[in-house]
C-alpha cells in the first residue's frame, strides 16, 4: 500500500520553489503563486508534500544512526578499511564525538521545521477558512513538534522559529522552553486532527499520533525539564487505548509488521514513514539502509537481492543477551550463528583461500581454496587496528556480529532501497510507556496494572508464562526487545540512567554526552548558537 505517496507528492514547479532559496535576489519567473496554486482540496493536499518528503527523505541517516549507533544496540567498526569514513562511527561508539562530526539530527530536523513554517504560511494565505484547513494546518503544526522533539531530545535547547520568511539569527531556547512549546502544539493540534486510522490518514498524523507524541514527551519529562509528569503520560497513553483504533500485531504476525509489504493494516502503526524504492519523483531517496547495511554479503542469493549487501553493521553480544526466551517470536529477526538458505537445510557457504578466510594466516599455502560454510559469531574484535576501529578485511571480519533483518530485505526492489514502511510510533510503545509511568510513580487508570500492561505485549510475542510481576529493569530489557532497531534506544538508556554504562569498547561515562554539541556547520550559518557544556 505505498500509493500514499502519490498523495503526498507534488509537482515539481513547486518543489522547487521550495527548496530553490538560496539567492533570495533572483526574480520570480513562474507564475507558481498562492494566487493561482494552491486553489482546490487535491491541490493542498499536494501542497503539503514536501513537509512529508522532508522527513523521510534523512530518517533513516541523521535520526536512526544518532539514536541507534550511540547505544549498546548497534556498532558499525571498519572492516579492512571500509567504513571507516573519517571516524564517523567510531566517534558514536566511543561517545567522543566535537561539534565537527555533526552526530544528531539537526540539519535535518531543521529543513523539515522550515518546510513546515513555509507550507503553513502558504496554507494560511491560499486556503479558505474551515475544518479541512484546520486539520491540515494541525497535520503540519503536528510533524513540527515531531521534529522539534527530535532536536530538544538530541541537543537540548533549541532555537524555535514558527514564522516563515524571518531569516534573522536566533538563539537557542532552553529546553523547558522548546519542551513547553512541542507540549503546547500538540495539545492544541488534537481537537483538529483526524480522528480515523488506516489508509485515509497513513503517513500523516492523526489524533493519537500527537496523543502518543505528548506521552513521549511526558515520560522523558524529567530528563528534558526536571520535573516528572507520570500522570500526564497515562492519561496521553489512554486516549490512545480508549480510542479503540489499535491492537497489539498477534505473535503470528509480529514479523510482518516490518516486511516489505507493510503498510495501513497493520494494526499496531499510530505513525509510520511510508517508503517506495520508486518514488524518487517526489525528492525521496529511499529507506535503504537495512538490507545494504546488516545482511552478510555472503547471502544476497538467500534474500535475492539485486545487489551484494556491503554489511558493516552488527549489535553487540550485551544488547542480544536480552533475547533470552526460546519461544520469544522476536528472535527471528536476528541472524546468528550457521547460517543455511532460506529452506533451512541448504548451508550458505562460501569459497575463498585459506588468507581471503584469514588474512593472518602464516602457512605458505595461504592462495589455496578454502570452502566454509557461513558462520556469524556474537564478538566484535578489532584484529587488524584497534586505533582505526578495524576489524580485518577477511572472512572472518566479515562476518563478526549477529545482524538485525526485522525490516525484512526486500527482493522486488531493483536498486539497495526497500519498501518497508519504519513505524514511528506503536501501539505496544502506549501500552509499555504506561506500565513504566505507572511504575515511576504513576496512577493506574482503567484498572490496569504494569504487569498486567507488560503480558498484554508479552502474549503476543511468547508462548512462555505470563510474568506475575515486572520491575524497571525488566521493562527496560523488554522495551530493548520489542524495538530493536526501531530507533528509541538511545531515548530508553538515557531515561533509565544507562547511557554511562560500557559496552563493546566504549568506557566514557561523561554525562554531558547525553544531549549532543550544536554542530559547527550550524553555528557558521547562525552566530547566534551557544554551545552545549563539555563541548
Amino acid at each position: 500500500m505505498k500509493k500514499i505517496l502519490k498523495y503526498l507528492g507534488l509537482p515539481v514547479l513547486l518543489a522547487g520553489l521550495v527548496w530553490s532559496c538560496d539567492d533570495l535576489e533572483v526574480p520570480i519567473t513562474t507564475q507558481l503563486t498562492p494566487e493561482v496554486y494552491p486553489q482546490n482540496s487535491t491541490q493542498y493536499i499536494q501542497t503539503t508534500g514536501p513537509v512529508y518528503a522532508a522527513f523521510r527523505g534523512d530518517f533513516s541517516f541523521s535520526w536512526w544512526w544518532s539514536q541507534t549507533l550511540t547505544t549498546d544496540e548497534a556498532i558499525l567498526p571498519a572492516r579492512g578499511g571500509n567504513w571507516f569514513d573519517n571516524r564517523g562511527y567510531a566517534c558514536q561508539h566511543y561517545h567522543d564525538w566535537t561539534p565537527d562530526n555533526g552526530v544528531g539530527p539537526w540539519d535535518w530536523a531543521e529543513k523539515v521545521i522550515g518546510t513546515a513554517n513555509q507550507t503553513i504560511s502558504i496554507l494560511n494565505t491560499a486556503m479558505p477558512a474551515g475544518a479541512e484547513k484546520r486539520t491540515m494546518i494541525a497535520e503540519l503544526k503536528t510533524m513540527r513538534a515531531i521534529s522539534y522533539f527530535m532536536m530538544m531530545d538530541s541537543y537540548g535547547g533549541v532555537p524555535l522559529d514558527t514564522v516563515y520568511g524571518d531569516f534573522s539569527s536566533k538563539p537557542r531556547s532552553s529546553r523547558i522552553e522548546v519542551f513547553n512549546f512541542i507540549e503546547k502544539e500538540l495539545k492544541s493540534a488534537v481537537p483538529n486532527l483526524n480522528p480515523a486510522s488506516g489508509i485515509s490518514t497513513y503517513g500523516r498524523p492523526n489524533k493519537q499520533t500527537a496523543n502518543a507524541m505528548l506521552a513521549k514527551l511526558y515520560l522523558n519529562a524529567e530528563v528534558y525539564t526536571g520535573t516528572q509528569r507520570n500522570d500526564d503520560c497515562i492519561a496521553a497513553c489512554d486516549a490512545v487505548i480508549n480510542s479503540g483504533l489499535y491492537l497489539i500485531e498477534p505473535r503470528s504476525t509480529y514479523l510482518q509488521m516490518f516486511y516489505p509489504n507493510n503498510g495501513p493494516a497493520m494494526k499496531e502503526f499510530i505513525f509510520a514513514v511510508p517508503y517506495d524504492p520508486t518514488a524518487t519523483s517526489v525528492g525521496y531517496n529511499g529507506q535503504m539502509y537495512h538490507a545494504r547495511y546488516d545482511v552478510p554479503r555472503s547471502e544476497r542469493a538467500k534474500f535475492g537481492l539485486p545487489f551484494t549487501p556491503s554489511a558493516p553493521r552488527s549489535t553487540l553480544p550485551s544488547f542480544y543477551a536480552y533475547f533470552n526466551d526460546a519461544t520469544d517470536i522476536r528472535n527471528k529477526q536476528w541472524l546468528t550463528g550457521l547460517q543455511y538458505m532460506n529452506d533451512g537445510v541448504t548451508p550458505v557457504m562460501v569459497t575463498t583461500t585459506k588468507k581471503g578466510y584469514d588474512q593472518f594466516y602464516t602457512g605458505s599455502d595461504g592462495g589455496a581454496t578454502y570452502t566454509y560454510q557461513v558462520n556469524l559469531t556474537p564478538d566484535v574484535v578489532l584484529r587488524q587496528n584497534p586505533a582505526l576501529f578495524d576489524c580485518g578485511n577477511d572472512e572472518i571480519a566479515w562476518n563478526m556480529g549477529y545482524r538485525n533483518i526485522k525490516f525484512y530485505p526486500d527482493a522486488t526492489s531493483t536498486n539497495r532501497n526497500q519498501n518497508n514502511d519504519v513505524p514511528f510510533l506503536r501501539y505496544s510503545d502506549v501500552i509499555l510507556m504506561k506500565a513504566e509511568a505507572i511504575l515511576r510513580g504513576g496512577n493506574s487508570t482503567l484498572g490496569q496494572t504494569p504487569v498486567a500492561l507488560v503480558n498484554m505485549v508479552r502474549s503476543n510475542r511468547t508462548t512462555s508464562a505470563a510474568w506475575t510481576s515486572v520491575t524497571l529493569e525488566e521493562l527496560y530489557q523488554e522495551r530493548s526487545r520489542e524495538f530493536a532497531w526501531e530507533a528509541w534506544h538511545r531515548n530508553d538508556m538515557i531515561r533509565f540512567g544507562k547511557y554511562e554504562g560500557q559496552w563493546g569498547f566504549k568506557t566514557n561515562a561523561d554525562t554531558y554526552r547525553r544531549i549532543f554539541p550544536v554542530p559547527t556547520y550550524a553555528k557558521v550559518l547562525n552566530p547566534a548558537l551557544d554551545q552545549n557544556p563539555g563541548y
